[in-house]
């Protein structure tokens, strides 16, 4: 490993003292401009980077954001680049984190980064959390929806309303859903706004169709060889994300299935994998980068002390692409 660069090397290269290269790195006074352009010069090629802890404990300040994920998967990805994005020019650095997919995890997240190297968090579909945290939050997604935190989140019943609605004026009246998790307010919402579609067209849900898959590609593969080894298969399959309905359709193609000819399949979210899929997915849109830029917008609001709204609902989009049709007709 190569050794941490420390202020005494700063000040042997820059033929000052250690006191010296300690006022520059602090932003102190009694030091020339030439003096701080040389040793500054210094840092940047030795790649000096100070003791952050300590330096956050003296200024009670980081200038450093966290972006907080349970993990680094494609949703998630998505909504840090808009993130980073959005901190871009403001004078804070962005800090992204990943605690583990186990409950509470934003409480140990916090507790660990709050106040000693970070100023603040937006944190990505929290599970469990307090209004009441040591550092100011934003909460994208939130399990159980907009509550005392300010949150940033999607319309997840017209979204789905409206893909549901897309599959049955195709011709299907066999869907079956690939239902999220039934902790979460959002699995909740795109299930009903799955019923609505059925309830608005006069198409009566089959309950044996809806299962829940937890938002997890292997749960969704299992089920998947469930429903269509049934005796009256589905025609189409929605997922509750793309990753669900990714693996819906590589199950159909492995037992010999072509998609959309013989099985239809849309997905919510539209992930960078959606397009890349074959045939390319149908799915719903949700604003990933536009909502993680507008959850960092937010979370400098509320450190400036600017005033900032404490809910925004961004819309959805349908993309239609490759992956749904008209059924079948019945072979005589």
């Amino acid at each position: 490993m190569v050794p941490r660069v420390k202020l005494a090397d700063v000040a042997e290269r820059a033929g000052v003292s250690v006191a010296t290269v300690s006022k520059v790195v602090n932003g102190r006074y009694g030091v020339s401009k030439d003096t701080i352009a040389t040793v500054q010069q210094v840092i940047d090629e030795l790649g000096y980077a100070g003791n952050l802890s300590a330096s956050s404990l003296r200024a009670q300040q980081t200038h450093v954001l966290g972006v907080l994920v349970a993990d680094f998967e494609p949703f998630s990805a998505e909504l840090l680049k808009g993130a980073a994005r959005a901190a871009h020019g403001s004078g804070y650095e962005v800090l992204s984190h990943s605690g583990g997919d186990t409950h509470g995890w934003e409480r140990r997240s916090l507790a660990r980064l709050g106040g000693t190297l970070i100023d603040g968090a937006v944190i990505v579909t929290p599970t469990v959390l307090d209004a009441e945290t040591v550092v100011p939050i934003v909460a994208v997604d939130p399990h159980y929806g907009p509550n005392r935190l300010p949150t940033i989140d999607v319309d997840n019943f017209e979204g789905a309303e409206r893909a549901a609605a897309y599959l049955l004026e195709l011709g299907h009246r066999r869907i079956a859903f690939l239902g999220g998790r039934n902790e979460l307010d959002s699995s909740h919402l795109r299930e009903a706004g799955f019923r609505h579609a059925h309830a608005e067209a006069g198409v009566a849900v089959d309950g044996d169709l809806i299962r829940e898959c937890r938002y997890a590609p292997e749960r969704a593969a299992e089920v998947t060889r469930e429903l269509l080894a049934l005796a009256d298969p589905p025609t189409a399959i929605m997922g509750a994300n793309d990753l669900t309905a990714i693996a819906a359709m590589e199950v159909a193609q492995e037992m010999g299935l072509s998609v959309p000819e013989d099985l239809s399949i849309v997905g919510f979210d539209d992930i960078p994998e959606a397009g890349l899929a074959s045939p390319a997915l149908t799915t719903v849109r949700q604003p990933l980068q536009a909502m993680g830029a507008a959850a960092m917008r937010m979370l400098l609001d509320r450190i400036e002390g600017r005033e900032h709204a404490e809910h925004v609902r961004l819309d959805t989009e349908l993309v239609v692409r490759a992956s749904a049709a008209p059924p079948r007709p019945p072979t005589l």
